[in-house]
């Protein structure tokens, strides 16, 4: 086997691992296993736990990164915004132990892995920020704090994901986080001339509050 190969062989199965056993009680022996390879062999790729997680953490903000467009204002701008919550929203859940380990609430037990998840959704938090302030030199964007929109976004998003993480999200699902996350941006920081979707009647009378 190619030693780039198994290298993403190695990182698969580390995925795994930390997904379901927790990054703080995986052991690189169990790394080893799950890739069907001793453990000195992931020792002759990585040098520790630690690298592999990093490196793990590493590949999903670029995949992220990559998957988002910038605005083009001669274009489109409701379908690239959705474009980019839906690109988001794929790359995170086609890859459900990713996933798991972004959102383990028990990282904390270990600082090294609580430093590395909080500098991923730090990058995140920056990338956002810095398409947001392209978006407002452009008027797309309301005029504020474009960090703060960002930690608002982030949130949001992390919270969807959350749930969606608890069973399988289909793509009818999908689109509807899509659309529900669209409106809380047009409502919240995005120009009302981006118009967002009308809210269907029956949803409408759902949202009503029943007399008593």
């Amino acid at each position: 086997m190619a030693k780039l190969d198994r290298r993403q062989e190695l990182l698969a199965a580390a995925s795994r691992v930390f997904a379901t056993r927790g990054y703080h009680d995986a052991k690189v022996e169990d790394i080893g296993a799950a890739a069907g390879v001793a453990k000195g062999t992931v020792y002759l790729y990585f040098r520790d736990k630690r690298s592999i997680m990093s490196e793990l953490v590493d590949s999903l903000f670029v995949r992220i990164s990559s998957a988002i467009v910038r605005f083009d204002t001669e274009g489109d701008v409701a379908g690239q915004a959705k474009h980019n919550i839906r690109a988001v929203l794929g790359v995170v859940v086609d890859d459900p132990d990713s996933m798991r380990i972004l959102f383990d609430h028990a990282s904390g037990v270990d600082p090294a892995f609580r430093a590395k998840i909080d500098s991923f959704y730090a990058g995140l938090r920056q990338l956002l920020t810095e398409s947001l302030e392209d978006g407002q030199r452009e008027g797309l964007v309301r005029e504020g704090d474009a960090r703060l929109y960002a930690s608002f976004t982030i949130g949001a998003m992390r919270e969807i994901l959350i749930e969606a993480g608890r069973g399988p999200v289909s793509s009818r699902m999908r689109e509807e986080i899509v659309e529900a996350l669209f409106r809380v941006l047009v409502h919240g920081y995005l120009r009302s001339e981006v118009s967002a979707p009308t809210t269907p009647p029956e949803t409408r009378a759902k949202l009503r509050p029943r007399k008593a």
